[in-house]
């Protein structure tokens, strides 16, 4: 295996340099990105350094615009793990008015769920959808959330505002993740059993600076 040798490379200049060794890449295996959808996906890859993301991710029609108006405008996101919530520029998210939820660690939350034979990110989700303002939900582990989310559209006359649907994993993963895609939900999923909470985040943080550059 050949050594690599080692950059010397200033902290504020490391995340400059991974993108431009992102573009190169990209450039490489001949990719070319949709324009709107160019800095979520890359960010995707920066954090997870995988490229099998560039082929994966899918946006509905004019996701990304509609996911930064809703920020804009003051939505909050809720997530289905601490992990992303923590990884989520929340003081960006509060200068347009939002805030960041994640339910899951909450006692009445745990209770619920053994009472009901569910999982903790259901309940989180159901509790999320009497949030009286605009949500993005978006869900990097757990697949029961979006099965919940669509069986909550299927039960009442409810919409959530965005889906961003990555959860990972190898049990209704994929499933649950097609289920979003046939609903008129706006959203960005990535396709597959890839994903995680630090792709939700990812996600999220990227929608985030670009309207922060804006």
């Amino acid at each position: 295996m050949e050594k690599k040798s080692i950059e010397y490379v200033l902290p504020e200049e490391i995340e400059k340099r991974s993108f431009e060794i992102i573009a190169a890449e990209l450039a490489e295996r001949g990719i070319t990105l949709p324009a709107e959808q160019d800095p979520v996906t890359r960010r995707v890859i920066h954090t997870s350094a995988d490229f099998d993301y560039a082929e994966t991710m899918t946006y509905s029609e004019n996701a990304v615009e509609i996911a930064k108006n809703l920020i804009k405008n003051g939505a909050d996101i809720v997530t289905d793990t601490n992990m992303a919530l923590a990884g989520i520029n929340k003081k960006v998210l509060a200068s347009f008015g939002g805030e960041a939820h994640c339910y899951m660690a909450d006692a009445d939350v745990a209770a619920m769920a053994k009472e009901r034979k569910t999982t903790r990110a259901a309940i989180s989700m159901e509790l999320a959808s009497k949030l009286e303002k605009p949500v993005i939900f978006a869900v990097g582990n757990a697949p029961t959330a979006l099965i919940q989310i669509y069986e909550l559209m299927q039960e009442r006359d409810w919409r959530p505002a965005f889906v961003i649907g990555v959860p990972v994993g190898f049990v209704n993963v994929e499933a649950a993740k097609e289920l979003i895609i046939e609903t008129d939900v706006p959203y960005i999923i990535n396709r597959g059993r890839k994903g995680g909470s630090n792709v939700a985040a990812a996600i999220c943080n990227a929608l985030l600076y670009e309207l922060k550059k804006e």
